[in-house]
């Protein structure tokens, strides 16, 4: 078994929750998104969030909005909508229950 491909497994199943937590309060731009991943060590490449984002944005969860930028093209802004805040009220809970259930079956090796 490939410990590269399951990590990377890991890190997808969480990635659409942390790009909405990323935007609960405050307009961001993709490059803005992607330094708070990696910041965050969660590595991930624009070839990935574009489609992501696009994803999120037709189920009803994002909305965008261009910007114009004085350093070089328009950027496009995501925002959350009221339905993605809802979403997003939905998976911190089981973000949180899932937490509590992980901690207790490793006997919280890591919190």
């Amino acid at each position: 078994m490939n410990i590269e491909n399951t990590k990377a497994q890991m890190r997808k199943g969480v990635l659409e929750y942390c790009i909405l937590s990323i935007l609960d309060g405050e307009d961001k731009y993709t490059s803005e998104i992607l330094d708070t991943l990696k910041n965050a060590k969660m590595l991930v490449v624009e070839g990935t969030i574009y489609p992501l984002l696009t994803r999120l944005k037709n189920a009803g969860l994002l909305n965008y909005r261009w910007e114009e930028s004085t350093s070089g093209p328009p950027r496009k802004y995501y925002k959350l909508t009221e339905t993605g805040k809802l979403f997003l009220k939905e998976l911190d809970t089981t973000w949180d229950e899932l937490r509590n259930a992980t901690n207790l079956v490793t006997k919280n090796k890591k919190s």
